[in-house]
């Protein structure tokens, strides 16, 4: 069975490349880390984002921010390549697995992390036992879920058992909250606030609500970057940070607004990278609330969504498609792509004025960030015309994470970027009943739907695994139990003197290969 499953990835992630777009990558893009760039010109690279980072430990964070700064600090066992969409050994070696329940992984050798202590097996026994540990409560626990234990046979060799087979295994440590950290410097300090990793960045400073500063690690065991320093800059209008771009006060921003696209276009300092890619938006319901439970009234609220007007409005940026699992996810069938609820108001008004659904104001909770503010106003003025009374309430984004895991709110807006390209790690996490209070934020439970889930997981043959999770996806539909808004394009925008930023189709972006000229 050597190497059997790693096949089956391949296989899986070629055909996912087939539906990816080009990037339009600059010219040039593909140096980096080896010296590119050029000598007379500032090696630095200031990013900004609209949101602060909730936390720099890649174990107890689950967010898009935190995880663009722990991407540049801290390294994984395995990376997905973002052109071949190919499973790469990165800190691993090789891999192989014995039989069904085991995997045993080679280390490279002769890394260190930034606090001089070697990475090893030891370092990836902690760092995986932590994840999955119960007391840690980390938010991607989930990841390492069918994991029975983690045994270290020697200095550089880690075997992994799990509970039952478990094909999406690599995916799962490819993820960014699956990164190693450094056991001696976790247990001295909080590494949400100083992280050690063994990454070509190394952590300098956080100010928060301010900026985070990296700088440029000399002993990176790939070789040194070429940028001398990187700074997450936090700008909350978008406005202003494109303002900053156009005058060179920030290089790089991500997650375009679809009603600044055209203003973005016309700087002749910038370019823009577009993608199509693994992010789903969609609108979802506290399914603990008795209201929320009644399947007419999810109904209704399906009914009354023109999401056809909501994509108009992107510019280009979204992607209409009920399905949950997106094009580039495995287990995506095309069918399922409108097997939505079909939009119908007068259908809508019918069912609020019979069942009384105007009888009690909606709280509508979402971010602060553009296009979730642009839903919360399209969907409130909708659901105004089918009858309903709707009340937005607007967070800054941590808020608004801690609000939704602990089930505050009546509908919201939850988006998820799929970072292993995997249709289990879309429903497991969000949607199992397992998650709820954490990272299934929809507190939504069903026996039905939970025992598919578990049968896409335990399930080697990679075609019975994508006929199962389209039932899942159909199961979901059907219910009502979430409503795509739509499918993200990921986005950049940077100075034309940056080379080498490449997106992955779920939108993040190492900067180990960037340089200015």
């Amino acid at each position: 069975m050597k190497n059997r499953l790693l096949m089956v990835f391949t296989l899986t992630f070629v055909l996912l490349l087939g539906a990816c777009s080009e990037s339009t990558i600059p010219e040039g893009a593909e140096g980096g880390g080896q010296g590119n760039g050029s000598g007379d010109v500032d090696q630095e690279i200031i990013y900004a984002a609209t949101s602060d980072v909730v936390g720099l430990s890649p174990t107890l964070t689950n967010d898009s921010v935190s995880s663009n700064v722990i991407e540049q600090v801290y390294e994984k066992l395995f990376v997905r390549n973002p052109e071949t969409m190919e499973i790469e050994p990165k800190l691993a070696e090789s891999y192989e697995t014995p039989d069904d329940l085991t995997w045993v992984i080679k280390l490279k050798e002769d890394i260190s992390f930034h606090d001089g202590t070697p990475f090893n097996a030891e370092a990836v026994k902690y760092s995986f036992d932590k994840l999955r540990d119960p007391e840690t409560a980390a938010p991607r626990a989930s990841l390492l879920e069918p994991v029975d234990e983690v045994n270290v046979l020697d200095d550089y060799t880690v075997e992994i058992k799990t509970k039952y087979p478990y094909g999406p295994l690599l995916s799962a440590l490819s993820h960014a909250n699956a990164a190693i950290i450094s056991p001696e410097a976790d247990e001295k300090q909080d590494l949400m606030q100083d992280p050690v990793g063994t990454g070509p960045f190394k952590f300098v400073s956080w100010t928060t609500g301010d900026e985070v500063v990296l700088e440029k690690n000399e002993d990176y065991w790939e070789g040194a970057p070429d940028l001398d320093k990187v700074t997450l800059k936090v700008v909350p209008e978008i406005s202003t940070a494109i303002s900053m771009l156009q005058t060179g006060e920030v290089s790089f921003i991500d997650g375009l607004p679809s009603e600044q696209i055209s203003r973005i276009e016309a700087l002749e300092n910038v370019d823009i990278i577009r993608k199509e890619g693994t992010p789903v938006y969609y609108l979802t319901f506290n399914h603990s609330l008795e209201r929320n439970q009644d399947p007419e009234f999810r109904k209704a609220v399906a009914s009354a969504l023109d999401r056809d007007a909501f994509v108009e409005k992107l510019n280009g940026l979204g992607i209409r498609n009920d399905s949950i699992l997106g094009p580039q996810v495995f287990g995506y069938d095309e069918e399922a792509s409108d097997a939505g609820t079909d939009y119908n108001v007068e259908e809508a008004k019918k069912l609020v004025e019979e069942n009384g659904y105007d009888s009690e104001p909606i709280k509508l909770l979402t971010a602060n960030r553009d296009n979730f503010v642009l839903m919360a106003e399209i969907v409130q003025a909708q659901l105004t015309e089918a009858g309903f009374t709707v009340e937005i309430e607007t967070m800054e984004w941590a808020t608004f994470l801690d609000t939704a895991r602990t089930g505050a709110y009546d509908m919201t807006f939850l988006s998820w970027s799929n970072v292993t390209g995997d249709g289990s790690e879309m429903f497991y996490p969000n949607f199992h009943s397992d998650n709820v209070g954490n990272s299934n934020r929809a507190q939504y439970s069903n026996p039905e739907f939970d025992k598919l889930v578990e049968e896409s997981r335990t399930t080697i043959d990679e075609n019975k695994r994508k006929e199962i999770l389209n039932e899942a996806n159909h199961a979901m539909l059907e219910d009502n139990a979430a409503i795509v808004m739509y499918h993200g394009i990921v986005t950049a925008a940077t100075d034309k003197s940056i080379k080498g930023l490449q997106l992955d189709p779920n939108g993040q972006w190492n900067l180990y290969n960037v340089s200015r000229e």
